[in-house]
């Protein structure tokens, strides 16, 4: 059940963001304008691979809570070999359930292939002949990574947490930069992921636009420490929620480089984006160390309870309760 659900989910989760793209003009293969096609081409196939990608981790994430929140999922007679317990208590058994729910998300995660191929074939990009096949190449790259970070946010809940918000606010970004270009009666233009030009002036540091670079590191940050938090209240394995902040990102940074390795020749503004894409990963990585230390909220609860059971007795060195002796009349 838990393995149709993954690919039911992804396949979903694939579809509508693909339709969100193409219905507001995020993912356009043919722009009007036509001096932007090569941007076009370019932001399209790095939105494509991380849509894959991101398909993926939601389809495998959505199947493991719903398993967990199923009444036989506390049944240890249950059958479904991806349950906690389920007949196996190794790390290996575990790891294989994770790996195996994930891989079904990747089957279901497919669609998008598809439905990137066919529009995909009308884009006209100087030096790129094929380019349905580039295109459905470029997704399957994405599906590969999404079933190997889908695997880590099975076995930490902080990492899925990151995950999901990253992607919620990449979406928010970039319908909100669509509907700031159509309020001001602007042509189409080039909307990236994970970065906007709020127009403010060309402000640089080298190779770095300030104004854009600054939000997405701004969002990386307090995305990495707001989807930590929780986890670390929960008193969450310490590792898991210390590289959680990372999770998003990584999945942004992975879809800039399969996407354009080569950054010879690219405008300056896209060469900006790719440069700031390794960051946002150390952005929100800080932002989950700065709350890798909050104590669990149960902590200070179970030292009280500690400390009664050290009043009312302790054990022995075969396990008995020592209870202390009745005070003699004086």
């Amino acid at each position: 059940m838990s393995i149709a659900t993954a690919i039911g989910v992804a396949a979903a989760a694939g579809a509508a963001q693909l339709g969100v793209a193409y219905g507001t003009g995020v993912i356009t293969w043919r722009p009007e304008p036509d001096r932007l096609a090569e941007s076009a081409w370019s932001a399209g196939v790095i939105w494509v691979a991380w849509i894959a990608a991101t398909s993926v981790v939601v389809g495998a994430v959505v199947a493991e809570r719903l398993r967990a929140g199923a009444p036989e999922a506390d049944d240890p007679e249950a059958d479904d070999p991806l349950a906690d317990g389920g007949g196996y208590d190794d790390r290996f058994s575990r790891l294989l359930g994770r790996l195996v729910l994930s891989i079904a998300a990747g089957i279901g995660a497919m669609i998008t292939a598809a439905l990137v191929a066919v529009p995909a074939r009308d884009a006209a990009v100087t030096g790129v002949d094929a380019t349905q096949a580039l295109a459905v190449g470029y997704v399957g790259l994405g599906l590969l990574a999404g079933v190997i970070i889908s695997v880590g946010a099975l076995a930490a809940r902080a990492v899925a947490a990151n995950l999901m918000a990253t992607a919620g606010w990449l979406w928010v970004l970039a319908v909100t930069a669509v509907m700031v270009g159509v309020i001001a009666g602007q042509e189409w233009s080039v909307v990236s992921l994970g970065f906007w030009d709020p127009d403010v002036g060309q402000l640089w540091w080298g190779n770095l636009l300030l104004p854009e670079a600054g939000i997405a590191l701004a969002a990386a940050l307090m995305i990495g420490a707001l989807a930590a938090l929780p986890a670390a209240r929960r008193g969450d394995h310490p590792a898991g929620v210390v590289i959680s902040g990372a999770a998003g990102p990584v999945v942004v940074a992975v879809a800039y480089v399969v996407a354009q390795p080569d950054l010879t020749g690219v405008a300056a503004v896209e060469l900006s984006r790719h440069l700031a894409a390794p960051y946002l990963v150390l952005a929100g990585l800080l932002g989950s160390l700065l709350v890798g230390g909050v104590r669990p909220r149960t902590a200070r609860g179970d030292d009280r309870d500690q400390a009664a059971d050290d009043d009312d007795g302790s054990l022995d060195t075969n396990g008995a309760v020592a209870v202390p002796a009745a005070r003699q009349p004086a």
